[in-house]
């Protein structure tokens, strides 16, 4: 049986793992092309030291196309809250460097756990978008994330709260 230093051993190598996003090459090519990465992104929007993440273990569930065999870290988009200027706000940053930054079921579910965050407590969220548009290989449950999404953004979010886009390549959506 594993000790308790052993299994936060395992827990901080895999926050490193997820930190990496899709790894160092791809990191690499994202900086070549001119683009910061999500976790980049939200580093230089919020004020330092005030990101927390929500879900960063979060992983995918589809086992179509040999997706089962694909490793998608922080399930290719970064969510949580910080403060810019002091003020609180909640944001997501899709992760090009994790399968292209396709969305997903699971890739959904955090955007929308965060919009309900930030409903519930009345601040605005902030969208960093870079991605390639919805996940193939997961089909109806990509869709059905995307209509979640868009749902809170204009079934709600519009009327109660205060939605902040930026859109970082030609997406699929938006």
């Amino acid at each position: 049986m594993a000790t308790v230093q052993e299994k936060t051993q395992e827990l901080v190598q895999k926050q490193q793992k997820i930190m990496l996003g899709g790894g160092t090459n791809k990191i690499e090519k994202q900086h070549k092309s001119g683009k910061l990465t999500a976790r980049e992104r939200i580093e230089r929007l919020l004020d330092p030291g005030t990101f927390t993440e929500i879900d960063q273990f979060v992983k995918h569930r589809c086992v179509n196309f040999g997706m089962e065999k694909e490793e998608a870290p922080g399930e290719g988009v970064v969510t949580g809250y910080g403060t810019v200027n002091g003020r609180l706000i909640y944001v997501f940053a899709q992760d090009f460097t994790v399968v292209g930054g396709s969305l997903g079921e699971m890739h959904a579910a955090k955007i929308t756990k965060v919009q309900d965050l930030a409903l519930k407590m009345g601040v605005p969220i902030v969208g960093l978008n870079d991605s390639g548009g919805a996940r193939i290989q997961e089909g109806i449950d990509a869709l059905s994330g995307f209509g979640d999404i868009f749902f809170g953004y204009y079934g709600t979010l519009c009327r109660r709260g205060c939605i902040f886009s930026c859109y970082y390549r030609f997406c699929l959506y938006g």
